[in-house]
């Protein structure tokens, strides 16, 4: 637009129209300057070099103001994250103050590391076969508030738990999960880590959660087996095949990390006067990532809370012990986004150095940015079960979404009772890798995790009519609850191991034979507790 000026400054014309009392950022100046341009282009002689310069900068001011128009939305995800190192120890009876659960602004996304859970031979066979109690816990306490488990892997004592929000389901694609051993060389999984990967809105995200060697002198090797998980864990994905491939990775977990140096009495003194940043210098990881190239790659939020390491059980009292352990900000919980890769030379035709997958990823850098913002960074202390305290991170997710439709539209058609055979309707959206082992589930309201269903039916045995655009799915009405209730119905796609489409609830209605012969009573809201998802899977 100073081009403009400076083009219309050239033009002798006389204005009777004056807009220097007029703010050249307002629209009115603006929609004023460019009337009298509209007068001075009729004094323009085509053949001029001024009409060439005058046209140009046209072309360039509606290329800017036609970026600006078309300029993709960014969507916003809130992200709650929780480490801790629970010590053994059974759940508390609330995790309010864990999970912010009376914040004003509801994480999209919780993910949750825990360390050290019990895993007793006897708990963990049971733990294997059903719910282990802190999984039910977070479930028990989510599912009211429409969030699903969308995937989980347990380690011995690592347990790794990821949840979203109903209406993001369908958007989480791609999940694996997967875990490295590194205790007693690699053969036990009393230390190690545990990974969860998935595509969220078409961009990689990839959850480490990690338990590292223990005591002061053990820096190095706690490096070293970050390294050798890193290194070892592959994802059967080809867009991001190992854990550093991905867009963003956070690596959490009670990381072992010491305050070296420094004597107790500092540290202790420190901690009393709230001087954290005294303290930071000597920090292990903080020390660590000056000369290991990879962690340089981490960021983390200050250390502005009190270490969360090691306290005596049931108190706010650190270690009154004989070993009297130093505090420590064992606790961590650490992010990279993927390095961006330079754009390539213009004047090499080649692209020497990068290939094929590399540019791709240099367009989906530049097309669909990311960008994330911790909003908090903290323990907390009113938990005493453990010698650890949790720490909880909060993130905002910027991002502009790679897909805005699910994979599949579904929906019951008709009404539905155990009295009559049922059908589904389902239309392929956009294209995706079905298989024989697909599924469609039938889901009370508020269910808790994928594997939370009442029935299910594999969508390619149990198809009664097919065209390209509306499949028809049959259910047979022996795997319809007869009390009814509100419902959904998910479709599960086993390639991708998720959920890729979810329909509005509906209303199974209260089986009249049951009631005519007398199995129920008249009035009945909700589904039979026999096959209910919480007593059946718990």
């Amino acid at each position: 637009m100073d081009e403009i000026s400076r083009l219309l400054g050239t033009i002798e014309r006389t204005r009777t129209e004056s807009v220097s009392t007029q703010s050249t950022g307002s629209k009115l100046a603006l929609l004023h300057r460019l009337h009298q341009l509209m007068t001075c282009v009729e004094d323009l002689n085509p053949r001029d070099e001024l009409h060439k310069k005058v046209v140009k900068t046209l072309d360039n001011a509606f290329l800017v103001c036609g970026k600006r128009a078309n300029k993709p939305k960014k969507d916003r995800f809130r992200l709650h994250m929780v480490t801790w190192n629970v010590a053994t120890a059974d759940p508390p009876d609330d995790v309010t103050s864990l999970l912010h659960l009376n914040s004003p602004k509801s994480p999209d996304l919780y993910v949750i590391g825990l360390q050290e859970v019990y895993s007793g031979p006897l708990r963990f066979v049971s733990d294997v076969v059903f719910d282990d109690p802190w999984s039910h816990l977070f479930m028990s306490t989510l599912a009211p508030r429409k969030y699903i488990k969308v995937s989980s892997m347990r380690m011995q004592g690592l347990l790794l738990l990821f949840f979203s929000k109903l209406e993001h389901v369908p958007f989480i694609r791609d999940i694996q999960a997967t875990y490295t051993r590194t205790g007693l060389y690699g053969y036990w999984g009393n230390k190690g880590g545990v990974s969860i990967r998935l595509s969220f809105c078409g961009h990689t995200l990839c959850f480490l959660n990690c338990h590292l060697a223990a005591h002061m002198n053990y820096a190095s090797e706690r490096v070293d087996e970050f390294e050798y998980i890193t290194d070892t864990q592959t994802f059967d994905c080809k867009k991001a095949p190992a854990i550093l491939d991905h867009r963003l990775v956070f690596w959490f977990g009670d990381l072992n990390f010491r305050i070296q140096d420094h004597g107790m009495h500092f540290v202790r003194n420190c901690i009393n006067k709230q001087t954290y940043d005294l303290l930071w210098s000597k920090d292990q990881l903080t020390m660590m990532k000056q000369k290991e190239q990879l962690l340089q790659e981490f960021e983390e939020g200050p250390l502005d809370f009190q270490p969360t390491y090691k306290f005596d059980l049931n108190s706010d009292t650190y270690d009154s012990s004989g070993k009297k352990r130093k505090p420590a900000w064992t606790d961590r919980i650490l992010w990279r986004i993927r390095p961006k890769l330079l754009p390539p030379d213009e004047e090499n035709e080649n692209n020497v150095g990068l290939d094929a997958k590399r540019l791709k990823q240099l367009e989906e850098d530049v097309e669909y940015p990311l960008k994330i913002r911790q909003d908090l960074y903290t323990s907390i202390m009113e938990y005493s079960i453990s010698d650890h305290k949790p720490v909880i991170g909060v993130f905002t997710l910027e991002l502009r979404k790679m897909y805005e439709t699910p994979l599949v539209r579904l929906q019951a058609e008709g009404d539905w009772s155990a009295d009559i055979d049922a059908m589904v309707v389902y239309s392929p959206l956009q294209p995706f890798p079905s298989s024989t082992w697909d599924w469609i589930g039938l889901y009370k309201v508020g269910f808790s995790s994928v594997l939370d269903y009442i029935t299910y039916t594999w969508v390619k045995d149990d198809e009664v009519a097919f065209n390209e655009e509306i499949i028809q799915v049959y259910v047979s009405k022996e795997e319809i609850p007869v009390q009814g209730g509100d419902c959904v119905l998910c479709y599960y796609c086993n390639a991708l191991k998720c959920i890729i489409g979810i329909s509005e609830p509906f209303q199974v209605q209260a089986s009249k034979v049951a009631i005519e012969e007398g199995m129920l009573p008249e009035r009945i809201n909700g589904l039979d507790k026999a096959v209910s998802g919480d007593d059946f899977w718990n």
